[in-house]
């Protein structure tokens, strides 16, 4: 295990992480780890260090938090962590955090990130990433990384985007910069909108998708979602019945399940032993 965070230097990129749960968490280790960044965790409750167990190894790095938003300032990266319907409670830390160079990297579910946080960054670019990889929370200052496809993260290919890119380099999370990201947004939020339900009113993990029945369920709510008013899941090309199904491997049947990307879905199951 190493330990990281602790050098100093005038090149070191300053970042926030606000909410440091499953995917804050995860993103904040490995960041930490990297010792070229001065990474700061806008958290309720104190934290001195966290660990990110991983299947290559764990690594365990020391860590800054804030938890009073009076002492932040601003820096040239944020990354939001929190879930969607906790943005506005999220804008006490943003309007201290975010300048007119800072660039804030959303790792939330949905879509239409920059109109959603226009009311709360100034002139900070909001840089909007489609997040993959599966976090489990494991208490305060313990998480767990799992991969759940080929890729782990997606960012548009765009300035912003390789900028994030570039932010990550050095970490295990592989990265997909892609040109057509509005369409994998979509995929993501169709997606969501099956598996998100099922696993939660069945309490089981993304191996009840090996059954029959479920998979036809599955097939049932994409058709539904498909029908909806969305002018995107209507009108790309590439967000056809087929192509979602294709594209949907991350949740469908594994030969050895893995938890989809619902941390609050594992905490309940343990919580049922």
């Amino acid at each position: 295990m190493s330990l990281g965070n602790s050098a100093q230097g005038p090149e070191r990129t300053r970042v926030a992480v606000i909410g440091l749960g499953s995917i804050g968490g995860v993103i904040a280790g490995l960041l930490a780890a990297l010792e070229r960044h001065d990474v700061v965790a806008c958290v309720r409750r104190p934290i001195e260090r966290l660990t990110v167990e991983r299947s290559e190894g764990a690594i365990e790095v020391r860590l800054r938090a804030l938890t009073d938003p009076a002492e932040a300032k601003p820096v040239a990266w944020v990354l939001l962590c929190t879930k969607t319907h906790e943005t506005p409670s999220t804008a006490p830390w943003l309007r201290r955090l975010c300048g007119a160079q800072t660039r804030l990297a959303v790792l939330q579910n949905g879509i239409g990130h920059a109109d959603r946080l226009a009311p709360f960054v100034g002139q900070a670019s909001v840089v909007p990433t489609i997040v993959y990889y599966n976090g489990e929370r494991l208490g305060p200052d313990r998480v767990r990384f799992r991969r759940a496809g080929e890729n782990d993260f997606a960012v548009s290919d765009d300035p912003d985007g390789r900028a994030c890119a570039s932010l990550l380099d050095g970490t295990s999370m592989r990265i997909l910069r892609s040109p057509d990201f509005k369409t994998l947004a979509w995929r993501k939020l169709l997606l969501n909108t099956i598996a998100n339900p099922i696993t939660a009113l069945t309490l089981q993990r993304r191996a009840v998708f090996r059954r029959e029945d479920v998979q036809a369920l599955f097939l049932a709510i994409l058709d539904e979602a498909h029908r909806s008013d969305a002018p995107m899941a209507r009108g790309s090309p590439r967000m056809n019945r087929s192509n979602c199904w294709r594209r949907s491997s991350p949740i469908r049947p594994t030969p050895t399940p893995r938890c989809i990307s619902i941390g609050w879905q594992a905490d309940l199951l343990r919580s049922k032993r």
